[in-house]
């Protein structure tokens, strides 16, 4: 139970922070104040580099994500600013109504979160809010056009603001939280470097456009976790209660609809770039882009192939370490 723990902490990077002071827990309102009168994110639209997640709202935010199904979610963080890092203490949901595509905020969710926010004040936890979070199941960590809009109308009216997408099912997948922390870019601004240093990753056939479309208007931040000593000691009640379940689950049954859906995106995907080559053949030699569009297949499949195999090796090892626990000792009573 401890050692799948460890691995989790390992795996998503979750660091421990001083245990006796709890540092990034400590809240000075004149010093969030001053920041917030001086504004350097208007001066420079990069300013903020950086996000540290504590590890209980990473993992409400996953948790919350995971109970949306194939329907998308969505809620706040609370935290402060550190120099050009958002540091997140918590999280919380949203009473939203969400589709396979967008999650639709209503007045009852803005009075949710402001009576939140207000009670939390009232009982000493003065932090603000400093982003939002919602899912996109089974298609990736980006921001769509409709999100890059609620995004920039956010950052509109309470500036510092904060982005965040969580997939679910890339999540169960990888055995890794699968996370990305985004600002949009001020109307008419043109980034340096549109985002050519980004990290691939695999977007579906029929997302593609939308991906493209809105890609230069926002930036990634570097996302970090960490815990303190309060984390510590939920982390241990949650693997307490929940080690059997996360223990005898298989990413493979799991996760199943997103594996097939991932095979019939890739299988979408090869039929286009062979008819693409076909017909490039016929008119000329082979370009850089007709190459790249074949790679990108390859680093797909090779995706989609890796995650299985860890999946059947998860099954398999289990198996070797639980399948027939206890018979000896049911042969020796039989004897």
């Amino acid at each position: 139970m401890e050692s799948s723990q460890k691995a989790w902490e390992l795996e998503n990077a979750v660091k421990l922070v001083d245990p006796h002071r709890d540092a990034l827990y400590s809240y000075d309102e004149a010093e969030q104040k001053a920041i917030s009168d001086e504004r350097p994110w208007k001066k420079d639209p990069n300013h903020f580099k950086n996000v540290r997640i504590s590890a209980v709202a990473l993992l409400k935010m996953v948790m919350h994500a995971r109970s949306g199904g194939s329907l998308e979610i969505m809620g706040l963080m609370q935290g402060k600013i550190a120099g050009d890092t958002f540091v997140v203490t918590d999280a919380f949901r949203l009473p939203v109504e969400g589709t396979e595509t967008r999650v639709n905020a209503s007045a009852e969710a803005d009075e949710y979160s402001t009576q939140y926010l207000q009670s939390c004040r009232d009982n000493g936890r003065l932090e603000n809010a400093v982003g939002w979070y919602h899912s996109h199941p089974g298609y990736g960590c980006w921001l769509s056009g409709i999100d890059v809009s609620t995004q920039t109308l956010q950052q509109s009216f309470q500036d510092p603001f904060l982005a965040v997408v969580i997939d679910p099912d890339r999540t169960i997948s990888a055995g890794k939280v699968e996370i990305g922390a985004f600002r949009t870019y001020p109307e008419n601004y043109k980034p340096a470097d549109s985002g050519g240093g980004d990290e691939y990753q695999t977007i579906p056939l029929n997302k593609i456009a939308d991906f493209g479309a809105h890609a230069s208007q926002y930036y990634s931040l570097e996302v970090s976790h960490y815990k303190s000593s309060l984390d510590s000691y939920l982390l241990e009640l949650l693997w307490n209660k929940y080690w059997v379940s996360t223990l005898s689950q298989s990413p493979l049954l799991t996760n199943r609809e997103y594996s097939s859906k991932q095979m019939l995106d890739l299988s979408q995907k090869i039929q286009n770039a062979e008819k693409s080559l076909q017909a490039h053949t016929r008119g000329g030699p082979r370009t850089n882009v007709k190459d790249s569009q074949l790679d990108k297949v390859v680093r797909d499949s090779n995706k989609i192939a890796g995650e299985e195999i860890t999946g059947l090796l998860a099954g398999d090892v289990k198996a070797k370490l639980f399948n027939g626990v206890g018979a000896p000792a049911v042969e020796a009573q039989v004897r």
